[in-house]
């Protein structure tokens, strides 16, 4: 996930095309916002966790977190 991903999902928490330099959001929207990232980033932590299932027969749980806080590594 990065930047642009973050900004879109915010215009679609807003349910609405924004163009604005500055965005007014209620709760409402930031609740909303809120469950687009989190949404993603649980995708994006699965998809490495499948990934690293199919590509290492004998992985293990450990593997797997190791693999998603790399993920947020520089």
């Amino acid at each position: 996930m990065n930047r642009d991903d973050i900004i879109r999902m915010a215009r679609d928490a807003l349910n609405q095309r924004v163009d604005y330099t500055i965005w007014t959001l209620s709760t409402p929207h930031l609740e909303a916002f809120a469950d687009l990232v989190a949404a993603a980033e649980r995708e994006a932590c699965a998809k490495v966790c499948d990934r690293i299932g199919d590509e290492f027969a004998d992985a293990n749980p450990a593997d797997c977190a190791f693999a998603i806080r790399e993920r947020g590594a520089p």
